[in-house]
């Protein structure tokens, strides 16, 4: 028989078997699409050499009126703000108060707030604190023995409303220390790391569940919103106020609530999400407390007035106001998209237009009955908004439709429903795609991501723990994400993992679904494989990566490894040279004999990067079916 070319179609399809699906890919990891031709990623590595505080959910990148590119990186225990081509991580975390503790109502007695015991655990007495344990303070103003160890940031350990414990870099002698003008800056609580599941008596919602029948619910993630105001920054967590940083004040100054600012008027004490619109510059504030009221209203949207983030107040003289939707229980996110902002509740999607006065922000139904999984599951490219929704996938070009996602069963079969308010999104669109990282149904990490190219229309996947992802903005020329190792780093980099300072490989494959020699009716010996691959982009000489012959007596067999006497069914693909062309190893000699066979291509060393083309395999019939 003559050479058989292994073409697939781009994409992979996981929704139904590896033989339903001839002609396809069926399994891969850090490998992309690219004009239909498989190919590794590219590699990443670190923006900054130290680590953050906490586990970095939100990023939000912006250039100053002076060409200063910031990143904004909001943790579940900090706010920093970096410069985007690397430095320090700015701590620029919101004060919530600052005291001193011997002005309290009942000072300690020694006339010191602190007490050492002869360790480095040291309680500090300040009644009334409104800590949790894990939130930051910072003392000054101690004076006499341990000043300096006492002036310095601290991490908390609650052990009353009215007494905490700090650990001190030295041991501290038995006594009371600091005096009577120490001053403690108590840095807004930190939140949680993941979803915790709450059952009980109080667990759900008020008003849900019979009486003294506890409904199950969840704790939410420290979600920080963010966005710029000009060249200045506003930002605050999830549910909670709004602050200012004022980028003429340097990225060491932290943020100030807004209602402290001069002309505060009106402004929201909490909001679940906001933004500031490209229309006319206003402040919109979703899932936040009416005029008068310190209660959220989870359906309210409010805006402030034109080209103020401090004017929340209703007058004729002004555009603030408000309107509040009608179809859901709660605002879950917000996307400003070209010439409309989308609005999704638990159940609809909205559009809200800018009117101007007197109604100033309109809302429209755009759809009932559509879902989105979370705050961050929705991206925008090229001008069309994908998202993910409750085991679908959705767009919106101008009209709502359903996504047909050939991945749509594998995702949701192994996919963490308890751990949904991970679930981000974003776009890479030096390569026309959208990005989904979520958790796996076993993990409460993230730690597999999905990818649609929406120019080419098909889907891939594979493993990567990342927990906050940008695209190339102003700021950045390539996509900044964040991982587990709390480091901030730029994707697209080289072709290796530097996310520290020793450089490792990433290991990259992927699988085809089965093919076989008339339908099966024969079984098939394959005795060379022909590859066509290029290593453009390594940054070794001789890159390397491995083909590999998987065949099956039947569909249901397993993999034989190899099925023919003294055989074998894998070699290794080394290139020599790259003048006048790539040069590479021509001919890999096999012996693998099966009903069916799939086929994979692998690179597990530094330096490589690969394009996969159209490898031939040279093919003939070895017996009917079922014998041998």
């Amino acid at each position: 028989m003559p050479l058989k070319k292994i073409m697939m179609a781009p994409g992979l399809f996981r929704e139904g078997t590896r033989y339903a699906a001839e002609g396809r890919w069926y399994d891969c990891d850090k490998v992309r699409f690219r004009s239909g031709n498989p190919e590794k990623i590219g590699g990443w590595q670190q923006v900054i050499n130290d680590q953050f505080l906490g586990i970095c959910r939100s990023l939000w990148a912006w250039s100053t009126l002076a060409s200063i590119n910031y990143v904004g990186l909001g943790t579940n225990l900090k706010y920093y703000i970096a410069l985007a081509g690397g430095g320090a991580y700015n701590d620029v975390t919101p004060i919530r108060k600052t005291v001193n503790p011997m002005l309290g109502p009942n000072p300690p007695g020694s006339g010191n707030p602190f007490a050492g015991n002869g360790t480095t655990t040291v309680t500090v007495t300040d009644v009334a604190h409104g800590c949790i344990t894990g939130d930051f303070v910072t003392f000054s103003g101690a004076t006499g023995t341990f000043a300096s160890t006492f002036n310095a940031e601290f991490q908390v350990t609650v052990l009353t409303a009215d007494t905490y414990t700090v650990t001190t870099g030295t041991a501290i002698t038995a006594g009371s220390y600091g005096g009577a003008a120490v001053v403690a800056a108590y840095q807004i609580n930190v939140g949680n790391e993941t979803q915790t599941a709450i059952s009980g008596w109080g667990g759900g919602g008020w008003g849900l569940g019979g009486w003294g029948v506890g409904v199950p619910s969840t704790t939410q993630l420290r979600i920080w919103n963010h966005y710029n105001f000009g060249e200045d920054l506003l930002y605050g967590p999830k549910d909670g106020p709004l602050y200012y940083w004022d980028a003429t004040t340097g990225p060491t100054v932290r943020g100030v609530a807004i209602t402290s600012l001069a002309g505060a008027s009106d402004v929201p004490l909490m909001q679940h999400v906001f933004l500031v619109s490209d229309a006319s510059r206003f402040v919109l504030a979703f899932g936040c407390n009416d005029y008068g009221s310190s209660t959220q209203d989870t359906m309210l949207i409010r805006w402030s007035d034109q080209e103020s983030a401090v004017n929340w107040t209703p007058a004729a003289t002004s555009q603030a106001g408000s309107l509040r939707l009608s179809h859901g229980s709660l605002i879950e996110a917000v996307a400003q998209v070209r010439q409309e902002i989308l609005v999704w509740t638990d159940t609809s999607l909205y559009s809200l237009q800018y009117l101007g006065p007197p109604i100033v922000w309109g809302s429209q139904l755009l759809a009932d009955n559509v879902s989105i999984v979370s705050d961050r599951a929705w991206a925008t490219a090229a001008g069309v908004t994908y998202w993910m929704g409750n085991e679908k996938f959705y767009m919106y070009d101008g009209r709502v439709q359903t996504l047909v996602c050939d991945l749509r069963q594998y995702v949701f079969s192994n996919f963490n429903f308890n751990q949904v308010q991970q679930v981000f999104a974003s776009t890479n669109e030096q390569f026309n795609e959208i990005w989904w990282f979520y958790c796996s149904a076993d993990s409460t990490t993230i730690d597999l991501y999905l990818i649609y190219n929406y120019v080419e229309k098909v889907w891939y996947y594979g493993n990567l723990g990342r927990t906050a992802w940008i695209d190339s903005s102003v700021a950045s020329d390539v996509p900044l994400a964040t991982d587990y190792n709390r480091r901030l780093l730029s994707h697209e980099t080289g072709v290796d993992d530097n996310s520290t300072t020793s450089t490792l490989p990433i290991e990259a494959y992927i699988t085809s679904s089965q093919f076989d020699i008339d339908d099966g009716y024969q079984f098939g010996f394959i005795w060379r494989m022909l590859p066509d691959v290029n290593f453009t982009g390594s940054t070794t000489n001789n890159p390397t990566m491995t083909l590999t012959l998987l065949p099956l007596q039947n569909s249901g067999s397993g993999y034989n490894n190899p099925n023919s006497v003294a055989g074998t069914n894998t070699g290794t693909v080394v290139r020599s040279t790259t003048i006048p062309i790539d040069q590479y190893t021509g001919q890999v000699n096999t012996r693998v004999r099966g009903r069916q066979m799939s086929i994979e291509v692998r690179s597990t060393a530094i330096g490589t990067q690969w394009q996969l083309g159209a490898t031939r395999i040279d093919i003939r019939p070895d017996g009917r079916a079922g014998t041998r």
